[in-house]
């Protein structure tokens, strides 16, 4: 067996600032995806958790903490006072969230929409799990620091699905949803110095103004812009017509 890769890498350029991805069926006859990184290929199964092994015989990590919760809650009459994971726990779950991470980028490049929305959704459970039981303030940002990257791909997911129905307003209005939780989170974490600093934030008011930029307008819109011109040129018998149209438009 040879371990050598070199002639594997050679066909396939590293360019660095860009995000390379490819797909293809492994000899298992599993989907897999691979992200090339300068040092070499990072390789993961599609769907399931991406290094393809199943913790303590459960899907993911998270599922068997979960069901280790839900043990624990059986066992004390549906409380869970006195359940918590530890440091090492968390530290585990998050090497099993930087997977998942790693997988929603890849699929976002490859535009798997949906797939991207399914494991950012495994995440946000992860994140959640983590944050109530985890066992300190320090130990769960490890985990939740995360949060605002994932906040970013699942909104430009959903906004991607979105665009491709032509529901330019709801895209907007997601994207205004998001940047409050953006704001909301780092002010209840105390990191006003990291919100500051976002680069998601950033780009969510950039392609925000882009989407506004380049939406087809709607009737009354162009209406209003053809009021405020003939209202501009003093041409107060156009104005009157545009008026009139304007209040003869049915409620959108």
């Amino acid at each position: 067996m040879s371990f050598d890769i070199t002639q594997l890498l050679e066909q396939w350029d590293y360019h660095p600032g860009q995000v390379s991805v490819r797909k293809f069926k492994g000899k298992d006859g599993l989907e897999k995806i691979q992200l090339r990184v300068d040092l070499g290929l990072l390789q993961m199964n599609a769907e399931g958790r991406p290094d393809g092994k199943r913790p303590f015989g459960q899907e993911t990590l998270l599922d068997h903490y979960k069901l280790a919760f839900e043990k624990h809650r059986k066992a004390h009459e549906g409380s869970d006072e006195g359940f918590a994971i530890t440091a090492e726990d968390c530290a585990r779950l998050q090497q099993e969230c930087i997977q998942f991470h790693h997988r929603y980028i890849c699929l976002f490049q490859i535009d798997d929409f949906e797939g991207v929305l399914r494991d950012t959704g495994r995440n946000l459970k992860a994140f959640e799990f983590v944050k109530r039981h985890a066992p300190g303030e320090d130990v769960s940002w490890s985990v939740q620091q995360f949060f605002p990257q994932l906040l970013l791909l699942r909104t430009r997911a959903n906004g991607a699905l979105a665009l491709k129905e032509g529901r330019f307003d709801e895209t907007i209005e997601t994207i205004d949803t998001t940047l409050e939780q953006l704001r909301s989170f780092y002010h209840d974490h105390s990191r006003h110095d990291l919100m500051e600093q976002s680069g998601e934030i950033r780009s969510l008011e950039a392609w925000r103004e882009e989407i506004r930029a380049h939406r087809p307008r709607s009737e009354r819109e162009k209406l209003q812009t053809a009021l405020d011109e003939a209202v501009r040129r003093e041409d107060y018998e156009q104005a009157a017509k545009v008026r009139d149209a304007l209040r003869n438009l049915k409620p959108s």
